[in-house]
């Protein structure tokens, strides 16, 4: 039996990148297959629904979601560790994991399908990479339907006119708070990359694949793009830091994670559970309207059991009350 994974996914997928690097990062043997038309079949034969990453593992098994992909697999391949030994920072890195996840996406998914440049320059990448026999017109003439199709599908994400100018005001915060931080280490927790590396590199390495947020990151925020181009082939260079070293640099994260995500997170939750048709909440004094996604109710659930699943949470909830965080994550 073959001890090779495979994984099916597409660069243009931040969820596909963030389990090959992964996968990079931990030397396992994997081979990265493209998924395509002419690969379809096949990948109807292990996946549950039809998103990418699927992760086929040796014995034939079937994965999808990133971050259950991951857990599964870093417990069956715990070294290099992705989660530091410091209480504070391994639980900090699995919450802004689930920050870039769900809301990072936003910043992604709004910028490259919002403006014609970065529609046009997507549309075309996805269908080469979708379509790869056309040529000319055809080519062309997917690369317009893909660029509108993702234009319509911005609602999604909760991305509107309204909601558009707060997505883009907190990824320009994002990338503004991690340029001196990474000044001082390769990766967000000290010498090596852990879970949050992944969730966030993978949002912010397709942001800058896109025109604008692209010429955001190379024109002003250097650290951050030599961290986006070392996630691609991450290694070891060094061990965690404690959380005392690294508050300084990712509280600014955390305090977004307090002020947008959580609040956003429980509103979201609370409609789906009314059955309301629209969500909406004042968000760092805005109102943010959108319709409900059931997928992001569970992942709130997942993540309020991992926090209560902490024997001590004592020097946690010290940094989380100074977030604004701790009242989201201890409701049942």
């Amino acid at each position: 039996m073959s001890q090779q994974y495979r994984i099916y996914g597409a660069e243009m997928s931040p969820y596909s990148v963030k389990v090959r690097a992964w996968f990079r990062y931990k030397g396992v043997a994997h081979r990265w297959i493209v998924r395509s038309a002419e690969r379809q079949a096949e990948f109807e034969k292990y996946a549950r629904l039809p998103l990418i990453p699927l992760v086929v593992t040796p014995d034939d098994e079937g994965l999808q979601d990133s971050t259950p992909i991951l857990e599964r697999l870093e417990t069956a391949h715990p070294e290099p560790s992705i989660h530091p030994d410091d209480p504070v920072a391994a639980f900090v890195s699995i919450l802004l994991e689930e920050f870039a996840d769900e809301w990072g996406n936003k910043w992604m998914f709004l910028y490259r399908w919002v403006r014609e440049v970065d529609r046009v320059a997507a549309g075309g990448r996805l269908a080469r990479t979708m379509l790869p026999a056309q040529e000319g017109e055809e080519h062309a003439a997917s690369a317009r339907a893909l660029g509108e199709r993702g234009h319509g599908r911005l609602g999604f994400v909760g991305s509107s006119e309204q909601t558009a100018p707060q997505i883009e005001s907190s990824f320009r915060e994002a990338i503004a708070a991690l340029e001196p931080h990474l000044a001082r280490r390769p990766y967000l927790l000290g010498g090596r990359p852990a879970l949050a590396d992944l969730g966030l590199w993978c949002q912010l390495y397709e942001a800058w694949t896109d025109p604008t947020p692209g010429a955001l990151i190379e024109g002003r925020h250097p650290n951050v793009l030599d961290w986006i181009q070392r996630m691609l082939w991450p290694r070891a260079e060094g061990p965690f830091e404690g959380w005392s070293a690294l508050e300084p640099g990712l509280m600014p994260l955390l305090e977004q994670v307090g002020r947008l995500f959580l609040p956003w997170s429980a509103a979201n939750a609370a409609a789906l559970e009314s059955g309301a048709d629209e969500l909406r909440v004042e968000l760092d004094g805005r109102t943010w309207t959108q319709k409900p996604q059931k997928y992001h109710a569970r992942s709130l659930r997942a993540l309020r059991a991992k926090y209560a699943s902490i024997d001590d949470r004592s020097a946690i909830d010290a940094v989380l009350e100074r977030a604004g965080c701790l009242e989201e994550l201890r409701r049942a």
